[in-house]
C-alpha cells in the first residue's frame, strides 16, 4: 500500500531507515509508487528502494519479458524522478528451481539493458541470489527468507527476514540493510555548497547508506557528530565489511 506523509513520518520515528516501493504501470495503482509518495518518504528522512514486480513468476518468461519489464520500470523511474545510479530491483517472487535459472538470467540481463543509467538488482531466495550473482546478472541483491531454507547469502545488500508485521500502525515486511543497497531520495542536501571539498564524499557516504541527511533537506556538514550517530555509522560500516568478507 502507498504510504501517506503521516505514515512515512511514523515509520521513520519508529526507526525505519528505508521503504521498499513498487515501480509498476498505472494499472497496478494499488501498489504503484508516485512522485508525491516518494517526496513524503524522503521528507520523513527515509530512502527509497525501487522494485519492479507484476506477476510473481514473471522472470520465468525470459528475455522477452525482461525487455518489456525493464522498459516499463525505466519509464516509471524517470516519471517519478529517481536519480541516475540508483537501483531498480526485479522480483523473482517464487520458489524458483534450477530449471528456471537460464530464463531468470536472460530476464534480468534484458531488463538491465533497458533501464539506462539505473543499476539492476534482483530480489529472490538464497539460491536465486547465489546463482544470479555468480552469473553476473545483477549489481544489487535482495534476499528473502522465503524459500531460502534457513540460508543467508554473503552477497546480499538487503535481507528480508519477516513479513506481515505491523509497525506504527502500518503493515510492513521487515528488512535489514547491509549497505550499498542502491536506495535514493528526492531530497538533496541544500546546505552543502557546490564547491565544498567534502561534497563528493558526502554524496558517497549517503549513497552507500552510511549516513543520511535530515528530513528538511539538510546534511548539517559543520555540526558535530554525536556518539549515537557515530555508533550508527560504525555499525553500518561493520555490516558492509562483514558482508564482503
Amino acid at each position: 500500500m502507498p504510504l501517506s506523509a503521516s505514515a512515512a513520518k511514523a515509520l521513520a520515528a519508529a526507526g525505519m531507515q528505508f521503504a521498499c516501493r513498487y515501480l509498476v504501470p498505472a494499472n497496478y495503482a494499488w501498489k504503484r509508487l508516485t512522485r508525491p509518495e516518494a517526496e513524503a518518504i524522503s521528507a520523513a528522512g527515509m530512502t527509497i528502494i525501487s522494485v519492479y514486480e507484476t506477476a510473481a513468476n514473471r522472470p520465468a518468461g525470459g528475455a522477452a519479458a525482461g525487455a518489456n519489464d525493464g522498459a516499463a520500470a525505466y519509464k516509471e523511474a524517470v516519471a517519478i524522478g529517481q536519480p541516475a545510479g540508483s537501483a531498480i530491483y526485479f522480483a523473482v517472487d517464487y520458489d524458483a528451481r534450477s530449471a528456471d535459472y537460464d530464463a531468470i538470467e536472460a530476464y534480468l540481463k534484458a531488463a538491465a539493458a533497458q533501464i539506462g543509467p539505473y543499476k539492476a538488482g534482483v530480489y529472490g531466495s538464497y539460491t536465486v541470489i547465489e546463482e544470479m550473482a555468480g552469473r553476473g546478472a545483477a549489481a544489487h541483491f535482495w534476499q528473502t527468507y522465503a524459500w531460502s531454507r534457513g540460508r543467508r547469502s554473503g552477497r546480499v545488500n538487503i535481507f528480508q527476514y519477516k513479513n506481515g508485521q505491523t509497525v506504527a500502525g502500518v503493515q510492513v515486511d521487515l528488512n535489514d540493510s547491509y549497505g550499498n543497497e542502491g536506495g535514493w531520495s528526492t531530497v538533496t542536501f541544500n546546505d552543502v555548497p557546490g564547491n565544498s571539498p567534502a561534497k563528493e564524499a558526502i554524496e558517497l557516504v549517503s549513497d552507500l547508506g552510511l549516513m543520511q541527511g535530515y528530513g528538511d533537506g539538510t546534511f548539517k556538514p559543520n555540526q558535530p557528530v554525536t556518539r549515537a550517530e557515530l555508533a550508527i555509522v560504525l555499525a553500518r560500516l561493520a555490516a558492509m565489511i562483514n558482508k564482503g568478507s
